[in-house]
């Protein structure tokens, strides 16, 4: 399956409503050395880098929601919450 940044960029937003919720931007990136994609997000001065794997951006499109990413996202917001 042939992933492009917008389709997986709708996909994350509707599989994460929080993104939206807590107005986090996000910004996809393919790293071809790693052959994943790089998921940032960011609120204000806070900053997340992670990386999704090919086959875990696949099963995203077709509505499987990613455990690892939504654990990434949760952590990110509890961390600009709280100040950390």
């Amino acid at each position: 399956m042939n992933v492009d940044a917008k389709s997986l960029e709708n996909k994350l937003r509707e599989l994460h409503p929080e993104i939206g919720r807590h107005g986090l931007n996000l910004a996809l990136a393919f790293d071809s050395n790693k052959d994943a994609w790089i998921v940032t997000l960011q609120k204000d001065e806070h900053k997340l880098s992670t990386h999704l794997e090919r086959k875990d951006a696949e099963a995203c499109l077709e509505g499987v929601q990613c455990v690892y990413l939504g654990v990434q996202i949760a952590q990110f917001i509890k961390n600009f919450e709280t100040g950390s």
